[in-house]
């Protein structure tokens, strides 16, 4: 390969998986971070900081505050540095720091605030985080339209798991796992979130409801973009039930509704995905890294602006949840630290916190180095 090739598969490389991947990165961290700033500003808390990327500052400007807003060379990740940033451990601290400023600047710490405006503070950058999920999703529904197609089975495989219970030609699939079927494109996503072994769906014949428990076959396959996955499958092909498609725009109402009840469904089935995990009984080949989501997000932009912004959505919430885990250095560990300062009546030992920040970068690290694995064998490197 000469010297041109390689520098033309560099620039293609960049412009199809890097680039796309900044943008989403950038955007979900500053939504995030813009959050965190927001409420503070709203409870008086001074911010000297507000970056976009890690490390070495490019550019940046202040504002009439005198907030330093900022993008740095590492272009993952991001913070806001609060007026007077420290952790205090006691009263006497606190009285120390106070010592430190005039009465003018003691109004804008973020440490000597209410203890409530602090936890608001710290809940805003997950909560940003779900709001654009939700602002993304009804801005999708009402412009691009939503799935509406309802499906039938068309055929039932021999020897597949539908056929073992008895699923048969035109039966209407109903719901799964309680979950009401909208659509043909909801079928899938309600059996490959399923966490247990077993699902209960229902299906419409001759219209009676007939309920009925599988246990979906795991295979091997390739998704839309190419990827390699684990795919559960009963065993149908589904087909339109009118045999044609119904995809709807949503007025306002209607797509607010329905984009708050995706956010919802993708929260609380990331969180049991989760605990299967942690039962030992979880897939740890679908968890990825910064690799693999700009891998998948250079695959799904090339489909178009409604499809990058849905995976925006989906990686938003994925921050904001995983932000809410009580680990210290995640904005769940410093929630975890406020409400043991509720129960107690004062902060945790400085001794107590370290220890805990201890335990939380070692567990953070550890998840890293998996993730990272992952993403190595997702590459096909080894």
């Amino acid at each position: 390969m000469d010297v041109i090739t390689l520098i033309q598969l560099f620039l293609t490389n960049i412009t199809t998986f890097i680039l796309p991947f900044l943008v989403l990165i950038s955007l979900v961290v500053f939504i995030h971070e813009y959050g965190h700033y927001y409420v503070a500003k709203k409870f008086g808390v001074g911010a000297t900081d507000f970056s976009i990327g890690m490390g070495k500052e490019l550019f940046g400007f202040n504002d009439k505050s005198g907030t330093r807003w900022k993008f740095c060379l590492i272009p993952i990740g991001g913070y806001v540095k609060f007026f007077g940033d420290r952790n205090v451990y006691s009263q006497a601290e606190q009285k120390k720091l106070l010592n430190q400023y005039s009465p003018e600047d003691q109004k804008k710490l973020f440490a000597v605030k209410p203890l409530h405006q602090r936890a608001l503070v710290i809940v805003a950058g997950p909560a940003a985080n779900f709001l654009l999920a939700i602002v993304i999703f009804t801005f999708i529904y009402m412009f691009a339209g939503k799935d509406f197609t309802p499906g039938k089975i068309d055929e039932v495989q021999e020897n597949s798991p539908a056929e073992v219970i008895g699923l048969k030609k035109n039966d209407v699939i109903y719901s799964i796992n309680d979950n009401k079927v909208k659509s043909i494109t909801d079928i899938s996503k309600y059996i490959n979130t399923s966490t247990t072994e077993e699902i209960t769906l229902s299906v419409l014949r001759n219209d009676n409801e007939i309920f009925f428990k599988a246990k979906p076959k795991i295979i091997e396959t390739l998704d839309s973009l190419g990827n390699k996955i684990k795919k559960k499958v009963l065993g149908i092909e589904i087909v339109p039930l009118y045999n044609e498609f119904n995809k709807e725009k949503l007025g306002p109402t209607k797509a607010l509704y329905y984009a708050v009840k995706e956010t919802w469904f993708v929260t609380t089935s990331s969180l049991d995905f989760i605990l299967s995990l942690l039962k030992g009984n979880g897939d740890v080949s679908q968890l990825g890294g910064p690799v693999k989501i700009a891998k998948i997000t250079g695959q799904v932009a090339q489909y178009g602006i409604i499809a990058f912004l849905s995976i925006t959505a989906y990686i938003s919430i994925s921050l904001g949840l995983v932000n809410l885990f009580p680990i210290p250095i995640l904005d769940g560990g410093h929630l975890m630290f406020y409400a043991f300062e509720k129960i107690l009546g004062r902060p945790l030992t400085k001794r107590t916190q370290e220890g805990f920040f201890r335990i939380g970068g070692f567990l953070l690290f550890s998840l890293i180095l998996f993730i990272t694995i992952n993403d190595i064998k997702d590459l096909g490197l080894f």
